[in-house]
């Protein structure tokens, strides 16, 4: 991965229409060392040669004011070292799904389709707290269970991966799959059995507690 994958994944969730105005913030790791768009940068147009270098502890090496969300994104690097990237967004149907009550204590999801357990896995929903709060990116850090994406409550979805790709994916099948069950509202609806649920996640290599 590299600066430049930053910026085209960052357009591609752009024309998605899931990065309104200057919101949501993408990162990837280096060795030691994270690579983060800056504080207001447009995800449309990421500027690969101007990207902020973090390590790993949050500490600012280089480059322009980090995105104040980097706590999040340096939690994730190091509750797994298999995280090469992470992504933040503001994404309408998922920070829609930020604000009602968690489906269960490890994820804010049912498991509705195969593909959110193969892309996303759980997701658990974090108790509000402002924008950037270091306090929440702690306690995203210690949750005793595996995953790879979470909803921050009345804010929006954060999802990590081994590569960019994975991340991105989780991202947005994160927001389809809030979308279904916004469009389902009060409707009966069937979710996937603990057993279906647990093969598609072993199969997948996702995280998955039913």
């Amino acid at each position: 991965m590299t600066p430049h994958d930053l910026a085209e994944a960052g357009a591609h969730l752009a024309s998605l229409g899931l990065s309104p105005g200057s919101s949501g913030n993408l990162s990837i790791r280096e060795g030691d060392r994270v690579l983060i768009t800056p504080t207001g940068a447009d995800l449309a147009a990421i500027d690969a040669n101007a990207l902020t270098v973090l390590a790993l502890d949050g500490t600012h090496l280089d480059g322009p004011r980090p995105s104040k969300e980097f706590p999040l994104h340096t939690a994730f690097y190091r509750r797994d070292p298999a995280t090469r990237a992470v992504i933040h967004l503001h994404s309408r149907h998922a920070a829609a799904q930020s604000c009602r009550p968690p489906w269960s204590a490890h994820s804010a999801l049912p498991p509705l389709t195969p593909y959110f357990v193969m892309r996303v896995g759980q997701t658990p929903l974090l108790p509000y707290a402002p924008p950037g709060d270091a306090q929440q990116a702690a306690d995203l850090e210690r949750l005793p269970f595996p995953f790879k994406a979470a909803l921050l409550q009345n804010h929006g979805p954060v999802t990590s991966g081994p590569t960019l790709e994975a991340a991105v994916a989780a991202a947005v099948e994160l927001e389809e799959t809030s979308a279904l069950l916004l469009t389902l509202g009060e409707l009966p609806a069937r979710v996937l059995t603990r057993e279906e649920a647990g093969a598609m996640a072993e199969k997948y290599g996702m995280p998955w507690s039913g």
